[in-house]
């Protein structure tokens, strides 16, 4: 049913002169009983944190609303340049913590809870993580627009609203299950839905031409099948300072209920199909695309973010210029995270065509100027490829208007390249040969203006290789943004305790510039502080000790080597050539080389994909080992290997502080940028890892005395690949020979024989291109070097120090400002920030 307007508004006056909320501990206390007591009805005798949890989340949103709003009306009265960051994922977590310290509430909410008999971390844990990501992709959004807020950048972030996030795991028999995570399944009390700027998008159908008023050819869209897409806000703050962006996320839903006629008839599984079909768009975070349906909803999810994003922008455009685009490209710019929504370049192009009656130049100079596309992967099988039939079938005029952008690309090439018909081959936005497909990739670069990599080995890489033939035709369009992450949620919010001391010895600045850090070098030769230090990072250890214990009745030393290998479980990321590792300190100690042996806990997390069969393999070939491993007496304390399962923010928020040694060993020239490396370092963790993605920067940045470095670098991975023998390397390594006959003898699985012969012929073959035992040696002598150094407690203090001082480059606030100084170039607007 559409929704009524007003005949005339509200007077503004009448709105807009409400007395602002009360941040004082007399007003918060009364609002929580208030809506404990009466919205939601709750007494003494209910047990559910959860409504507490709604509750004090309800007077935070009241805060933040009025916040939001004014933010609202400072980008508006300055009619300044807006930014729109479209992602496929935004990997949020939990929403009360970060509100909290952004507000700068915490010790008043504290004080509240306490005189209502309440604890906060209780509270905190009821909120369900907003899952709507698989990993570094979505979780890098959200701290982009955490920065923004806080650089008080008018940006928007546009994504979907699944229903169910990624999957939660569980560890059966020592595989991965996927069970739903129903995130939404008690609402969400932070968002508010905005009916009222719902967007309609089309399917299928087919084209007609026509000729307007003005005598000039224009294309229709008709007979298509629509969707509804009714949009979700939700607020992102700023660290104190007034400003409330906004994420505004897209629910798909049917143009109707359900057919009244074939309900009446008896049909009611027809009735309500075409809803059914409709809301499926974004029911689940990324369908599983191994067959054509699935292929088809995923078109559709990209499709709608783009379509509904594009309309909403455009809808606001007009609305205050009228159809007048002259100034469209000056006040705009739209940011592709990743290849997923570069479906938008085509969408510009219909939209401001079709519908708003411009010309092909017209439209094609703002969507170059207007879109921006950063790249997240050096993988090509990474990049997107849609099938030219389903795009035709699904979204034709897209499909006509990637062919005549391809036309016109073809037609530049050809004129820097006369007659080089590999290059236009290579360079075609459709891949011929078999089944045409559309290049998304592609799309998205010919139709930016700015193309980045997200650490500079990564943005080096793509213009060497992926993306060559278009840096040579536009150099200048290339650049590197070397990612970050927000320090407000992975320090100052995570561990608090390390936090509390920064601010103490070097004052609190270093929240809203990370760079201030470097002040902490200094103390790294103080004894004192050093002791101070280490006791902090001991209690982070054991707080992680205490959540580990609680959900895998698992018992962890607290003074052993805490080795920690947290991301999403791909070859590349090589989570098995920790497992050898393991496997050979095992060797070690049932050989008796237990000398001047450190204690170590080796932890390691992650999903895998659901269809992906060794990701899952290696996830059960690390439960197996620490099931062999965790009960041999001979062991002990000695080593301990425990899979971590349902790796998620919450999950790292505890996990990052209570680490020592951070994992980041991807094969060299395979991670774009990594950020759970700077997670670490901020707090403190020392990294092994190989020259890829941006750990060549964290070693620049922390010096090579303070960096575990190992293996291969990207060069020297692609020369070895002609003649890679890894048989060879097993025969002419004793250490090597024994882990892997460990493994092939069944020793890890004697009751489940034959189950891991594909990871171990997957190491063997010469075509491994993760080259894992390649790395292996370096990799050893390399956790020599890690044990000699945690021995001596002064010395690895020291480079725990030296390691968070020298993090402040890896701030997504330094990342943001060089996006907005070379990309967006918006003007940070300031918002009243004066409240009670």
């Amino acid at each position: 049913m559409p929704h009524r307007r007003f005949k005339t508004s509200i007077p503004k006056s009448h709105i807009t002169t409400l007395p602002d909320l009360g941040m004082d501990k007399q007003h918060m206390e009364a609002d929580f009983k208030r809506y404990y007591a009466h919205r939601l009805g709750r007494d003494e005798n209910c047990l559910w944190l959860h409504y507490a949890y709604e509750a004090l989340a309800l007077v935070i949103s009241d805060r933040l609303t009025e916040r939001w709003k004014k933010t609202y009306n400072a980008y508006k009265d300055e009619h300044c340049k807006r930014a729109y960051y479209l992602s496929m994922e935004f990997l949020m977590g939990r929403t009360l913590s970060n509100a909290m310290i952004n507000l700068g509430i915490n010790d008043v909410i504290d004080k509240v809870l306490y005189d209502v008999g309440l604890d906060l971390e209780e509270l905190v844990e009821a909120e369900a993580d907003a899952g709507l990501g698989n990993g570094g992709l979505g979780r890098l959004a959200a701290c982009f627009i955490d920065s923004c807020a806080t650089l008080q950048l008018p940006v928007t972030g546009y994504g979907l609203r699944y229903e169910y996030g990624m999957f939660s795991q569980d560890i059966i028999n020592g595989e991965q299950v996927e069970k739903p995570d129903h995130w939404l399944c008690n609402g969400n009390v932070w968002e508010i839905e905005r009916a009222e700027y719902t967007q309609k998008i089309k399917f299928g159908g087919h084209t007609e031409c026509h000729t307007d008023e003005n005598g000039h050819k224009r294309v229709c869209w008709v007979g298509s099948h629509d969707v509804l897409a009714v949009p979700f806000d939700t607020p992102i703050p700023g660290y104190q300072n007034g400003t409330v962006n906004t994420l505004r996320l897209w629910k798909a839903a049917a143009t109707d209920e359900f057919d009244l006629q074939e309900f009446n008839e008896g049909d009611y599984a027809e009735s309500v199909a075409a809803k059914n079909t409709a809301e499926n768009i974004t029911m689940v975070l990324y369908p599983n695309d191994a067959n054509e349906n699935g292929k088809a909803l995923r078109l559709r999810q990209q499709y709608l973010l783009a379509s509904a994003s594009l309309q909403d922008v455009l809808q606001t455009w007009v609305g205050r210029q009228n159809n007048d685009f002259t100034d469209f490209a000056a006040k705009n710019a739209f940011q592709l995270n990743d290849t997923h929504p570069s479906i938008a370049v085509a969408e510009l192009m219909r939209l401001l065509m079709d519908i708003h009656g411009l010309s092909w130049d017209k439209a094609w100079s703002i969507t170059r100027d207007t879109m921006a596309y950063t790249n997240h992967t050096l993988l090509p099988e990474a990049l997107e490829k849609w099938s030219v039939g389903l795009m035709k079938d699904l979204l034709p005029r897209i499909m006509e208007i990637i062919f005549e952008i391809n036309a016109h690309f073809l037609a530049e090439v050809s004129t820097h390249w006369p007659g080089d018909k590999d290059r236009l081959a290579r360079m075609s936005l459709i891949e011929e040969g078999g089944e045409q497909k559309v290049r998304m990739a592609y799309l998205a670069i010919v139709g930016s203006h700015s193309v980045n990599g997200v650490a500079a080995l990564h943005s080096k890489l793509l213009q060497q290789g992926l993306f060559h033939d278009f840096y040579e035709l536009w150099p200048a369009k290339f650049n590197n943004k070397t990612n970050g992450v927000t320090p407000r949620r992975w320090l100052a919010m995570c561990n608090p305790e390390l936090a509390e001391l920064i601010t103490e010895t070097i004052g609190d600045g270093w929240v809203r510039d990370l760079s201030l850090l470097k002040k902490l070098t200094p103390f790294a030769e103080d004894q004192a502080f050093r002791d101070r230090w280490h006791t902090v990072q001991q209690d982070a250890k054991q707080r992680l000790v205490e959540f580990k214990k609680q959900e895998l009745d698992i018992d962890l030393n607290v003074d052993a080597l805490f080795d920690v290998q947290v991301k999403r479980i791909h070859e590349y990321k090589r989570q098995l050539l920790n497992v050898l590792h393991v496997i050979h300190l095992y060797d070690r100690i049932k050989r008796g080389e237990t000398k001047n042996w450190t204690a170590r806990c080796v932890l390691i997390g992650g999903k895998a994909a659901p269809g992906y069969f060794m990701a899952k393999r290696i996830i059960k070939l690390i439960n197996s080992v620490a099931n062999v491993v965790n009960n041999d007496p001979d062991v002990g304390d000695k080593l301990k290997l425990v899979f971590l399962p349902n790796y998620r923010v919450s999950a790292m928020e505890k996990i990052c502080p209570g680490a020592d040694l951070s994992e980041q060993i991807s094969t060299a020239g395979k991670e774009a940028s990594g950020t759970g490396n700077m997670k670490f370092m901020m707090n403190g963790a020392i990294t092994i890892g190989t020259l890829d993605g941006a750990n060549i920067e964290i070693r620049e940045e922390v010096g090579d005395d303070n960096f575990f470095l190992f293996g291969l670098t990207e060069n020297e991975v692609e020369d070895l690949r002609h003649h890679y023998d890894p048989v060879g390397m097993i025969n002419q390594d004793e250490d090597l020979q024994r882990v892997m006959n460990l493994l092939e003898c069944g020793h890890f699985n004697q009751f489940e024989p034959n189950i891991f012969d594909c990871i171990i012929d997957s190491i063997k073959s010469p075509n491994d291109p993760w080259m894992t035992i390649a790395d292996f040696r370096s990799f050893v002598n390399a956790q020599k070097q890690v044990e000699t150094a945690f021995q001596n407690k002064e010395r690895w203090t020291r480079m725990s120090i030296l390691n968070t001082a020298n993090s402040g480059k890896f701030s997504t606030d330094r990342t943001i400002t060089e996006y907005n100084d070379e990309i967006w170039k918006l003007k940070p607007i300031h918002v009243d920030n004066n409240y009670n």
